[in-house]
């Protein structure tokens, strides 16, 4: 089993238990150390929600780096997952890879694209592995989409369009603190990017992953509309993408009802497909004059991919969905680190997580986004 460090997720954070829960669910991995909070009090005190031992225990993730270094190989954490607010995820990451672990870090991956630039040659230097945790691209249907598209079964790409939407910053106040990530309204902590680099970000992975199509100019358009902060809450990209086809993504946290609507269709010249986050465990295909196709989730049945089918942990009928996904991401990160260490494993063509360059994709998604709409939403080049 790989030993894994946190950094972050204590108090009322939701993103760190989640990690916790997806490394561990296929008992791959098991929490053995921590460094909860940026206050040293509150991290050790966190450390007995997650049952770790007061010994690995640490005030800081510096502490936590240094101490766990020392450690026999065999003792020592192999990887950290890093959840903590976004301005700090460039320099725990390079921190964690110069101390020779591996990294498993939340998006965005950094708020500028310099710090992102330098990750990716810290990640080159250190040859360990490096993920994102843009969790949706492990939905089962999500990878049958994207063998579908890299197989040639819809054809050539024509247009792609994704919408991310939630609607729980509508009608905040002022003086009206969320219960969990408020530093999600200060710009010094979460970066320029408001919704875009919560959702849009996510939104714009799952457009790349099933399409593998890179952009080559967009234009923006950006809104704030919730009182509690200045930062985006509402915005849209329309995006020329390589061999004439065109993609948009919108992304909201004010749209009224919206719980976690992500959604993605694809136009190919053969055929169209759309996937929703909230229905996942169905994909639909469409074709001119022909019925409907629904794709459900199925390891078994002939039309499952095998990259669909080595994601599917139950039998057909059992919906899979949040955690799943994610842990999805982890158990390929896993296997890139048996490989790493010279270990027989699975077969895999690519990597299926989203490595340090997607999350620099991401960084200058954002950053494009931004430049556009400082400019009169103008278009830019990518």
């Amino acid at each position: 089993m790989f030993r894994m460090g946190l950094i972050g997720g204590g108090g009322n954070g939701f993103i760190g238990r989640v990690h916790v829960t997806a490394a561990t669910l296929d008992r791959e991995a098991v929490l053995c150390a921590g460094a909860f909070s940026s206050d040293a009090e509150r991290s050790r005190a966190a450390a007995k929600e997650f049952l770790v031992a007061n010994d690995r225990a640490y005030g800081s993730y510096l502490e936590m780096l240094g101490r766990e270094a020392q450690l026999p190989e065999e003792e020592r954490i192999d990887f950290v997952s890093i959840a903590t607010p976004n301005h700090t995820h460039a320099e725990i990451a390079k921190s964690a890879l110069r101390a020779g672990f591996n990294v498993v870090c939340d998006k965005p991956m950094t708020t500028l694209l310099t710090d992102a630039d330098d990750l990716v040659n810290e990640v080159r230097r250190s040859g360990k592995v490096f993920a994102v945790s843009h969790n949706y691209s492990g939905y089962p249907m999500v990878r049958q989409a994207r063998e579908m598209m890299l197989n040639g079964d819809l054809g050539e790409l024509l247009a792609v369009r994704v919408s991310y939407q939630q609607g729980w910053m509508h009608g905040m106040q002022p003086d009206e603190t969320p219960e969990r990530g408020a530093w999600k309204s200060d710009p010094s902590k979460n970066g320029r990017a408001g919704s875009l680099g919560d959702v849009g970000t996510h939104a714009f992975h799952l457009m790349s992953f099933i399409t593998d199509a890179r952009p080559t100019s967009l234009i923006c358009q950006m809104q704030s509309y919730s009182a509690h902060h200045d930062l985006d809450d509402y915005g849209q990209a329309l995006i020329q993408l390589e061999g004439n086809s065109s993609g948009s993504v919108t992304w909201s946290q004010v749209s009224h009802g919206r719980l976690n609507d992500l959604t993605i269709e694809v136009d190919g010249s053969k055929a169209a497909l759309s996937w929703s986050q909230e229905t996942p465990n169905q994909l639909l295909v469409r074709q001119l004059g022909k019925p409907l196709m629904t794709y459900d989730r199925n390891p078994g049945a002939s039309y499952t991919t095998p990259a669909a089918r080595e994601a599917c942990r139950l039998p057909p009928g059992h919906p899979e969905a949040f955690f799943e996904a994610f842990a999805n991401v982890y158990r390929d990160v896993f296997s890139a680190m048996r490989q790493s260490k010279g270990c027989k494993t699975e077969s895999q063509r690519d990597p299926l997580f989203p490595t340090v360059e997607d999350g620099r994709d991401g960084v200058l998604f954002t950053q494009r986004c931004l430049e556009s709409h400082d400019n009169d939403s103008e278009w830019v080049a990518w």
